[in-house]
């Protein structure tokens, strides 16, 4: 038998607050636009027990993540790789690394939360199946968008629906740099559209959205990712990305057929990555690509590089943990990286499996992870970020080109062999 229990509590800040997302001299909040929320889910089958936790936010670090994980995992009674957290990445969130008081605060309000799921635990079915809605537009020269809207509808056993679980991939950054209102971005919007629609609460994942800008965006600058054009700019910009979301997983979830499902599991384990130190003259070099193509100010990048070619580092490390959901046959496999769209389409493909949705954003927040062909573009997403954002993610420098590859391989062979597949 499956048990699952739902709770959903608010995490808006009541004042100003550091945001993060753009970069911008000034990033203090000026109001609410939508209220933040944290989503829990605590799912049960024999001896198995995991939580399944979205938050709006871009992304805590990955230590404040694995605090949480930790608190959480003893409210529940398991160990916290059977917690995990899979964030929204709104860039309009406070930005948590730099207050402490509203990272206790969400801890509060999670742990609250993870106490009500509890209470609120019962046997359940489940079905699964993909939707295709067109949210997202890639913005590296038109690479494949993972159009995919993974759906677990949850149902009593009287048939009625109790949680819609939705993977989506686009990023959650319809509102561009000036807008400083708290916001959940689109994943707000169609949260209350689809349950609304549905009848039920409705959870939202964060797929591989690295190189994934939505397709509508409200903003009065000109942004650096409307992708040629190919993104729509729109006042009513999160409503028109959720009523595309609808469109798609409307029909689809009403048609899912729920199961009596006895298959959980909830697992980690981790791989270790490399980037290396830029020598001097490709530090400056990119640090003046970075200014001419976005404006970035790359003097305090550059100050720590030099720093570590001083020390003798010459190459920094990152240990990635990767995690896995499967409720029957969906699954949910993450990792903290901004993971790019042809990433999770390939292990799709290698797998065989249409219901593996591989996404990023997952028990943190870590900078990109490109494919090897991205690599050797270069561009935002593989350099210029982390000329603003090296303080979150402990390095300076991309992580090296076969990083994918290495990461594919191991998720490959860190599978179970799930019943009914393998």
């Amino acid at each position: 038998m499956l048990l699952m229990g739902f709770a959903q509590v608010d995490i808006t800040p009541d004042g100003p607050v550091e945001m993060v997302g753009f970069g911008r001299a000034d990033e203090m909040s000026r109001g609410v636009e939508s209220p933040l929320a944290a989503q829990i889910s605590v799912w049960e089958s024999g001896e198995e027990v995991c939580c399944l936790t979205a938050v709006d936010s871009i992304g805590f670090s990955v230590k404040n993540s694995r605090l949480l994980r930790e608190t959480v995992a003893d409210v529940i009674g398991v160990t916290a790789s059977r917690v995990m957290l899979c964030f929204s990445h709104t860039h309009s969130a406070p930005n948590e690394s730099s207050s402490r008081e509203y990272f206790s605060f969400v801890r509060d309000k999670v742990v609250e939360g993870a106490k009500k799921a509890l209470e609120s635990m019962r046997p359940v079915r489940i079905g699964w199946k993909s939707a295709k809605a067109e949210i997202g537009v890639n913005r590296r020269r038109g690479g494949r968008v993972d159009d995919r809207v993974g759906i677990l509808k949850v149902c009593a056993e009287g048939g009625e629906p109790v949680l819609a679980l939705l993977r989506l991939t686009a990023h959650c950054n319809s509102l561009k740099a000036d807008n400083y209102l708290i916001s959940p971005d689109y994943f707000g919007r169609v949260r209350s559209l689809l349950s609304n629609k549905f009848g039920c609460p409705v959870m939202l994942t964060q797929g591989a959205a690295g190189d994934v800008a939505p397709r509508y965006y409200c903003s009065e600058i000109n942004v650096p990712d409307d992708c040629a054009g190919r993104s729509i700019r729109s006042e009513a910009a999160l409503d028109d990305m959720a009523a595309a979301v609808l469109k798609a997983a409307a029909p689809v979830f009403e048609n899912v057929s729920a199961e009596e499902v006895d298959f959980l599991a909830m697992y980690a384990n981790t791989i270790d990555l490399w980037a290396d130190v830029p020598g001097e003259e490709e530090a400056k070099r990119t640090a003046a690509e970075a200014m001419a193509a976005c404006g970035i100010d790359g003097s305090s990048w550059l100050k720590e590089t030099e720093r570590l070619r001083a020390e003798g580092t010459e190459e920094q490390s990152e240990k990635v943990e990767v995690q896995f959901f499967n409720a029957g046959g969906f699954t949910l496999c993450g990792v903290p990286d901004e993971v790019m769209s042809e990433s999770t389409l390939r292990l799709s493909e290698r797998l065989d499996d249409e219901n593996f949705h591989f996404g990023g954003y997952t028990n943190g927040c870590c900078g990109y992870l490109p494919t090897a062909e991205e690599f050797d573009r270069g561009g935002y997403e593989i350099y210029w970020s982390l000329l603003t954002f090296w303080p979150y993610f402990g390095r300076v420098w991309p992580l090296r080109r076969d990083s994918e590859e290495r990461l594919a391989e191991f998720i490959a062979k860190n599978r179970r062999e799930y019943s009914g597949f393998g």
